[in-house]
């Protein structure tokens, strides 16, 4: 696995943004973008698209979009403590399986 397409967080996960105009906002995941290292996460990032008819008779219209935000700026988040936190990997001994587990809750992540 290489450098540029390793991502600390995954699909489905809980984050919360750490800077940007949307620090402070939680939300899941919903796209990631390896190849340019960014998420897309779900209600956070909006901005007003513009969208011009493609038939005649159709009118345009303007739509909210969520657009990518780097995955530097979000922390994975932990729903049952309301807590941003790193995470770790352990190895579970039964299964021998690598798990994250984030660092301030104890909390296992699929």
């Amino acid at each position: 696995m290489s450098k540029i397409n390793s991502m600390h967080v995954k699909l489905r996960d809980n984050v919360q943004v750490i800077s940007g105009k949307d620090k402070g906002k939680i939300g899941e995941v919903t796209k990631i973008l390896r190849k340019k290292h960014q998420v897309i996460i779900k209600g956070v990032n909006l901005k007003i698209k513009h969208v011009k008819p493609t038939r005649e008779n159709q009118s345009g219209q303007i739509t909210q979009i969520e657009f990518p935000i780097d995955s530097s700026n979000v922390m994975l988040y932990s729903m049952k403590e309301n807590v941003k936190s790193r995470f770790e990997y352990i190895i579970n001994q039964e299964t021998n399986k690598k798990m994250r587990r984030l660092k301030k809750t104890n909390e296992f992540l699929s």
